[in-house]
């Protein structure tokens, strides 16, 4: 059986980075992911890892929303309320502010 685990963009440039030392070059997939990934990871793997595990102590957080929080790094309740669209609940007020306290502490 496959486990599924997500990854926060930093954490795969940082896997990427270390594939293209091993080796002569990264195939144009790898490739095209790593560019997309330094180019908008903008926190370390570290920090995100860290702010994942604080956003998981959330009601209704899910591993999967959590990392595109930490991907995204959202600055406005809008922004929140557009990663959890697609959700069968709302985050609630208190949840969503949060979400907000937790991200400022790493911009």
């Amino acid at each position: 059986m496959v486990e599924e685990k997500y990854l926060s963009l930093a954490e795969i440039k940082d896997l990427l980075e270390k594939e293209k030392a091993s080796r002569p070059s990264l195939s144009m997939e790898q490739g095209y992911a790593y560019q997309h990934a330094a180019t908008f990871a903008r926190i370390t793997p570290e920090q995100a890892l860290k702010l994942v595990k604080e956003l998981m102590s959330i009601p209704m957080m899910s591993p999967a929303n959590a990392v595109k929080v930490a991907d995204l790094l959202p600055t406005h309740g809008d922004d929140v309320r557009a990663i959890f669209a697609k959700e069968r609940f709302a985050l609630s007020k208190e949840d969503m502010d949060r979400v907000l306290e937790l991200v400022r502490q790493y911009l």
